[in-house]
């Protein structure tokens, strides 16, 4: 028993158990205690009138969390059908006293990660007491042992879960949750619920002992619930009119003889400043597949399953999560019907029975949707099963409830944006058109999508993840932005930190660019902030990040690093016009760090291929600012620079390919001065890495353009007949990398090419070419494949 003499009623639960709601409603109205204490953070009593009002919809959570960097979080989630949130409402119900009995944040939160930062504990399952487990120092009843005992021992349970299945195992079920289920929810007799998770709850104790890092936590925890017990009837409440409702596994240590923590010994406890609020929950994050470890695998089968504890039919449950499985294939274009569903809930029916069951379990449910709706296919019904296991929910508090600054601030603009919609667990699409909208009358709503635009790249500095954009093509316009809006309890926890960072989004934001400034090392990183600022519409912190981007760039050698900030600062002064603000004094900057960058290129070019390959994309950067600003930057001094790198043969032959490729493409040379380039650096006797590797640049751009130069094909053919065996393959590495990402279209077109300089036809050389190869050739590409390329 869980009582005796005048102690309080003991009512042990599983934190997201339907069963265990409805059988402490039962024993509460039997008892009509006059307080009920709950397993929770003692410092949220204050918040206990919020979970019961009429506007809070579960699921909802406690989140405590540190005043002070880093931010330490702890979280108390609820459902509708939380044996917690029940006991609340049946107290507001009855006019009893409620109150949360478990330690306060300022002590839980440095006690849990005190354990956190310690070697984890290995608890295991103690082993009964035999005389031949004792140690002997005879070789011969070593030997006896040995031989009597061929089968290895089993590894030790190293975690509660591990107990919870090794228990489950035992009891002849695949998994804890089924055993759970069938035992436990399935119960509907007097009293049954409470009195076996007690003796669950006590045996679990008994197993876990050897865990002396969490088993001491625990008894610091239940010292201090005594404390609070005790309290209670020393405020006059008595004894048998106090109901305690806690997890199973305290249950048996709050009624024991053991002393409760005395006042003095709580005041010695270690603490930190914290913060308490309440948040909106989702049935994805009470899942177990969420990462919470107190959840379950079916947070919205366990809804119904309350539903039709509520309603008095829970002989229905199997029929409703069936129904609601067939109604969702119904919805997506998979018709089912009745009749199916019928013998469904009768395969449910049959696999309980087999199981000793009273009713059928989740895992019944999920295998008869399997067979009678998948039609044998879990494929089939997956995305139905988890949508009808987990469901979609979203909790919700009354506005202003229990915020931080920073929450208020975010659910404020979220309504002034017209944005509240997307704060839902279903990921949405969001197209924004930046320009102005004419068609209506004030300013806010003719900017509405720049304004919303500012916000969610405010949310994407704060790292909050309630936004994510989409990766742009390059036919994407200036105007036009695209996102995908999903709101999850982690972004609600993300805007609980950022408290510490401002009282607003946009303080918060700022925070993060002037810490970011104050840390950074390089003009790219200054540049990256002007950028982001100007996304954020934040001109303060603009002008910040203008200042140190002009600071670092005082001493910056690095002409990849000049390129990088070139090319972020022109596309801040490209989405001026669009986001509303002058750029006109970033223009001197750029002419600035566009004449370094252009000067530096190419001394940049002597290098090795790797460093080469990040030239690149240092050019690449160059040649964007040049075309977009070539009105302000000195766009004549870039084309000569990208000449003389071109010309050079003691350059990387790489970037040499590269500028020549841009000459190409911009029309600075022409077809015989491409043919005169070719035949130099193509010639026989040319080395592989010099001639390929320029090749490979070219090949890098424009390549509609190279294909309809016969002669650059006819002077590759020349060059590559004129390969030694061994340069042949060094070579071999080049144009295999260059012509690896060409389409099938381009590869057919130089095919094509060849045919025609080898003589035997455009469409036979293409489809010799693309035929698959014999096993003489193949042998070839095998011997080809065990060279040894040293240091290329």
């Amino acid at each position: 028993m869980n009582r005796t003499g005048n102690n309080p009623h003991i009512f042990g639960v599983r934190h997201l158990s339907p069963g265990g709601s409805y059988h402490l409603l039962q024993f509460l109205d039997e008892v009509q205690p006059e307080a009920v204490l709950i397993e929770g953070l003692s410092d949220a009593n204050s918040q206990i009138p919020h979970f019961t009002s009429s506007d809070t919809k579960p699921p909802v959570a406690i989140l405590a969390y540190t005043e002070e960097l880093p931010v330490r979080t702890i979280l108390y989630p609820f459902a509708d059908y939380s044996p917690e949130y029940q006991a609340l409402v049946w107290v507001r119900k009855h006019g009893a006293h409620a109150e949360f009995i478990d330690l306060p944040s300022d002590v839980f939160i440095p006690l849990d990660y005190q354990l956190a930062d310690k070697p984890a504990d290995k608890p295991v399952v103690k082993p009964a007491d035999k005389s031949a487990d004792k140690p002997t120092d005879k070789p011969e009843d070593k030997l006896a042992e040995q031989t009597e005992q061929p089968e290895p021992p089993e590894p030790p349970l190293v975690s509660r879960s591990d107990i919870y299945e090794h228990w489950a195992k035992v009891a002849g079920e695949e998994d804890h949750e089924t055993y759970w289920e069938y035992n436990f929810e399935h119960n509907l007799n007097r009293d049954a619920y409470r009195l076996a998770s007690f003796e669950f709850g006590r045996s679990m104790r008994e197993l876990l002992m050897d865990a002396p890092l969490e088993y001491a936590k625990n008894i610091v925890r239940e010292a201090y619930m005594r404390n609070r017990i005790a309290n209670a009837i020393r405020s006059g409440y008595r004894p048998e009119k106090i109901v305690v409702v806690t997890g199973a596994y305290h249950a048996s240590a709050l009624n024991s003889d053991a002393e409760p923590m005395s006042d003095e010994e709580f005041d010695k406890l270690p603490r930190v400043r914290t913060k308490l609020t309440l948040m909106p929950y989702s049935y994805y994050r009470l899942s177990s597949r969420s990462g919470y470890g107190a959840g379950n695998n079916a947070p919205a089968y366990f809804g119904l399953m309350w539903e039709s504890f509520r309603k008095g039919c829970f002989e229905k449950l199997p029929a409703g999560y069936l129904s609601r499985i067939a109604a969702y294939l119904r919805e997506n274009g998979t018709h089912r019907s009745s009749a199916e569903v019928i013998e469904g809930v009768r395969l449910a029916n049959t696999l309980a029975a087999l199981h000793l069951g009273s009713a059928p379990s989740n895992r019944d449910l999920r295998d008869a949707a399997v067979v009678c709706l998948g039609y044998g296919e879990l494929s089939t019904v997956a995305e139905a099963i988890a949508n009808t296991d987990i469901g979609t929910a979203i909790g919700s508090l009354r506005e202003g409830v229990s915020r931080t600054s920073i929450q208020d601030d975010f659910y404020r603009e979220l309504k002034r944006l017209k944005l509240e919609r997307y704060r839902s667990a279903v990921a949405m699409d969001l197209d924004l058109d930046l320009r102005e909208n004419r068609r209506v009358q004030s300013e806010e709503a003719a900017y509405l999508d720049l304004s919303r635009s500012f916000f969610l790249h405010r949310l994407k500095v704060l790292n909050i993840s309630f936004q994510q954009m989409k990766q742009k093509t390059q036919q994407s316009a200036t105007w036009s932005e695209s996102w995908v809006l999903q709101w999850t309890p982690e972004a609600e926890i993300e805007l609980v930190e950022s408290t510490l960072r401002g009282e607003t989004v946009e303080l918060a934001a700022a925070y993060v660019f002037k810490e970011r400034l104050d840390n950074s090392q390089s003009i790219p990183d200054a540049a990256k902030v002007i950028r982001e600022a100007c996304e954020c519409g934040m001109m303060e912190s603009m002008e910040q990040a203008r200042q140190a981007l002009q600071r670092l760039a005082v001493d910056s050698g690095s002409f990849i690093e000049i390129a990088e900030a070139a090319f972020n600062l022109s596309l801040v002064i490209s989405y001026g016009d669009i986001r509303k603000f002058d750029t006109s004094h970033l223009v001197p900057l750029l002419q600035q760090l566009f004449l370094r960058g252009s000067l530096l290129m190419p001394d940049a070019a002597r290098c090795d291929n790797t460093a080469a390959r990040a030239g690149i994309g240092a050019v690449n950067y160059m040649n964007a600012v040049s075309l977009e600003h070539f009105e302000t930057i000195d766009e004549e001094l870039w084309i000569k620079k990208l000449m003389e790198l071109s010309d050079a043969d003691d350059r990387n032959p790489l970037l040499s390919g590269y500028a020549c490729a841009i000459l190409l493409e911009r029309n600075k040379i022409d077809g015989v001065k491409l043919a005169q380039e070719v035949s130099r650096r193509l010639s026989p006797g040319i080395e592989a890495d010099l001639g390929a590797g320029w090749f490979e640049g070219l090949s890098m751009r424009n390549r509609y353009a190279l294909l309809a130069r016969m002669n650059l094909w006819e002077q590759l053919n020349e060059y590559v007949n004129s390969l030694d065996q061994e340069q042949f393959k060094r070579a071999l590495v080049f144009l295999r990398r260059a012509f690896g990402d060409f389409s099938p279209g381009e590869k057919r077109s130089i095919c094509e090419n060849l045919g025609e300089i080898w003589g035997t036809g455009r469409e036979d050389a293409s489809d010799l070419l693309h035929r698959e190869l014999n096993e003489e050739e193949q042998k070839k590409i095998d011997e080809l494949n065990e060279f040894d390329f040293g240091d290329i």
